[in-house]
């Protein structure tokens, strides 16, 4: 792996920087006390290219290598984590799916308007009753004489559901068969049939809308279906994969700010006469926190670069992928929750972005697979049992 970064590389690194510190940051602070979907940023980070990082020109992205994506998002994460939340369900779910699984004319018609921020795009696997047991899910879709399919069902905790023109579905279409019974499907949200929910009240990511969606009787065209049929959760795991690499990289931007502010408040705030941060006990946090944040950066990287390697020769990185994002949202909740603790009582105050930070870190163990189930992963991989 090459620790040095192309010319390519730190220009977009640059423009994510340059976007989430002059508009991104400034608004962090009123979209998550308002819970608005940020949607003129995200079109600027789209009109950058940076709602499709890694999709080719042709569809309408900017083109670049996984490492780009990691490097971009981190800043945007840095800026503001639920920002970077929907900038990672575009890139890693919805785009990727689409380039990788999808046909010819589905990126044209999908991939195009998503990567160049004019829409949203999002992925719907979970259930109600379903979450880390994907197989479990049951939505269906019913094949008909015409080569239809009649969708019923309801999904959970979609991100950016609220307002996804597109949406990656998974659904049942043989029982039977269990994981080899589901499909992937395009949904179209303009379409009779699909409902949305309530928007949900997060404790964190406030400004990256998050809803449940229903279908009732929806019906999905042949060339509707991402994929073969029956080869859904194959789908939906590589994309994970991808997705996780995502996340990591949103957990290390988010433990990157909060590191910074707790270095700066260290060396601020004094206490018996001197700066705090010349006592031992702050020095051993911030000693801690610059450890695990450089693990997380570059077991990142690290799992980036595996992504570009395989894309180039096939195979798989899903245990570089859980390794990262396992590392980096684990330390992003030790590192926010220290930083909160140098802090005191100001790191407890909204008058401060640490109880944000704090707030955000929580989900990047939770969601695109959980700590749980990440270390099944690894262990799985590792030694070949299930």
């Amino acid at each position: 792996m090459d620790f040095g970064f192309t010319e390519e590389q730190l220009m977009i690194q640059d423009v994510a920087r340059r976007i989430a510190q002059e508009k991104i940051a400034p608004s962090a602070e009123h979209f998550d006390r308002t819970g608005e979907f940020p949607l003129d940023n995200i079109r600027l980070l789209g009109e950058n290219g940076l709602m499709g990082i890694e999709v080719p020109t042709e569809y309408g992205g900017a083109g670049m290598d996984p490492v780009s994506y990691v490097l971009a998002m981190i800043e945007i994460a840095e800026a503001d984590c639920a920002h970077s939340t929907i900038v990672s369900v575009n890139n890693s779910l919805f785009c990727n799916g689409i380039l990788k699984f999808g046909t010819e004319a589905q990126k044209q018609l999908y991939v195009r308007a998503i990567a160049e921020g004019r829409e949203i795009g999002a992925f719907a696997l979970t259930e109600p009753q379903s979450g880390s047991d994907a197989t479990a899910m049951r939505c269906r879709a019913v094949k008909q004489a015409d080569g239809t399919y009649v969708i019923n069902g309801k999904k959970s905790w979609i991100t950016s559901g609220p307002v996804a023109k597109y949406i990656i579905l998974f659904a049942m279409t043989d029982p039977a068969k269990g994981a080899k019974g589901i499909t992937a499907f395009m949904i179209d949200t303009a379409k009779p049939g699909f409902h949305r929910g309530k928007t949900e009240p997060k404790l964190g990511i406030r400004a990256s809308a998050t809803c449940e969606i229903e279908f009732q009787d929806y019906v999905a065209t042949a060339d509707e279906v991402v994929g073969v049929e029956g080869e859904g959760f194959k789908i939906a795991m590589g994309v994970l994969d991808a997705g996780r690499i995502g996340i990591a990289s949103q957990a290390v931007g988010l433990a990157k700010a909060a590191y910074k502010a707790a270095v700066a408040y260290a060396k601020e705030r004094k206490s018996f006469g001197q700066a705090i941060g010349s006592f031992q006990m702050i020095q051993a946090k911030i000693a801690d926190m610059k450890c695990r944040l450089d693990a997380a950066e570059i077991l990142t990287l690290r799992a980036a670069w595996a992504k570009a390697q395989t894309d180039r020769n096939g195979g798989r990185f899903s245990t570089e992928a859980s390794v990262a994002k396992l590392t980096a949202s684990e330390a992003a909740m030790f590192i926010t929750h220290q930083a909160l603790q140098i802090h005191g009582g100001m790191g407890y105050s909204k008058e401060m972005p640490l109880e944000r930070y704090f707030r955000d870190a929580k989900i990047t163990e939770i969601y695109e697979g959980t700590s749980e189930i990440q270390r099944l992963v690894i262990a799985r991989n590792e030694t070949g049992l299930r």
